[in-house]
């Protein structure tokens, strides 16, 4: 049957505002200074900016800790604006997805906010992730702090958004001088530092020797894994990986490292960095941290190291997801080739 006159204009008009609708994202992101198929890296944070705090996992429980991440946060410099859910509780979650979810995409959308930082990790950021919509982020770039579950966000906002984040302290953490001075070093200063270990390091060891660069990917182990076979994942072809967990048995971080692997990206990476296994006990009859490691990624032959101060502990540097570093396995160091803001 042909189409009517009336039914053409009608079809003609909304391809018409569908376009318009494609054009104003494409044109704002070009107002901004990127093209469409390039990373976005953020603006760099400074003293005085306005930092969103959110919950897109679990909650802090105690009202002292809390408060005390207030107060860390407003020495740095920063005005702090809380998301709705920041304090609230359901179960090991901070509410709802959907809450969780929505106070992130406001916390974008937000032109007073100039960075966000999650409160602390746990688990539940997989959950949001169908929740979130990724084009709006990405017209909305700006610096997203935190580490552990957050590797959920890390992962889907440079796959699904284009953005460059940072895998870094969360507002609870520790705020040692080598913890605040990386944070400052990466996204106050947009510098590309070389991260050395402290010589007072015992428990670092080199699996292979080598110099090896890509970009940086990864994050906490058991939550990497988690999202095998979603399309939240980038590609980690030429990638150096970075992994760090806690509170795991040597073997079940022997069955995640041979999941990857079954996987295929162990077998795509340019180089491997363990940061650290924070209470991951050996046990009886247990193959070390160091011989399990051996096992998966000496046969690679690529460089690989272990203990870098990417971990659960005090001491955690600012690492940007998406930006091209060099490692040197036999110095045990990780350096940026390029800012990750502008």
């Amino acid at each position: 049957m042909s189409k009517t006159r009336k039914q053409f204009l009608q079809q003609s008009l909304l391809a018409l505002l569908s376009g318009a609708g494609m054009f104003r994202g494409t044109q704002l992101l070009a107002d901004k200074g990127y093209s469409s198929s390039q990373k976005i890296k953020p603006k760099a944070l400074q003293a005085g900016d306005t930092l969103g705090l959110v919950a897109p996992a679990s909650p802090i429980y105690q009202s002292s800790v809390f408060q005390e991440m207030l107060i860390n946060l407003e020495e740095l410099g920063f005005s702090l604006k809380l998301g709705e859910s920041v304090q609230k509780q359901r179960g090991y979650l901070a509410g709802p997805d959907e809450a969780r979810a929505r106070d992130l995409m406001d916390m974008f959308e937000d032109d007073e906010v100039d960075g966000i930082m999650c409160i602390r990790g746990g688990w539940g950021s997989n959950r949001i992730l169908p929740l979130l919509d990724f084009e709006i982020i990405k017209m909305h770039p700006k610096v997203f702090c935190g580490f552990s579950d957050i590797t959920s966000l890390h992962m889907a906002l440079y796959e699904k958004s284009d953005l460059i984040t940072f895998h870094g302290p969360v507002g609870k953490s520790v705020w040692t001088p080598t913890t605040t001075k990386a944070f400052q070093q990466v996204i106050f200063k947009g510098e590309s530092p070389e991260f050395c270990l402290p010589k007072e390091e015992k428990d670092a060891f080199t699996i292979t020797p080598g110099v090896a660069s890509g970009k940086l990917f990864g994050g906490n182990l058991s939550v990497l894994t988690s999202m095998m076979g979603s399309d939240y994942l980038p590609t980690f072809k030429g990638a150096i990986l970075f992994l760090e967990d806690i509170g795991e048995s040597v073997y079940r971080i022997d069955r995640m490292m041979t999941q990857l692997k079954l996987n295929g990206i162990l077998y795509e990476i340019s180089g491997f960095v363990f940061g650290k296994c924070t209470d991951c006990s050996a046990g009886t009859n247990s193959l070390s941290m160091q011989e399990m490691l051996n096992d998966h990624l000496k046969p690679l032959k690529i460089p690989a190291f272990y203990g870098a101060l990417i971990s659960h502990e005090d001491d955690n540097i600012t690492l940007p997801v998406g930006i091209r570093a060099e490692i040197d396995a036999g110095k045990k160091s990780i350096r940026l080739l390029e800012p990750a803001v502008v």
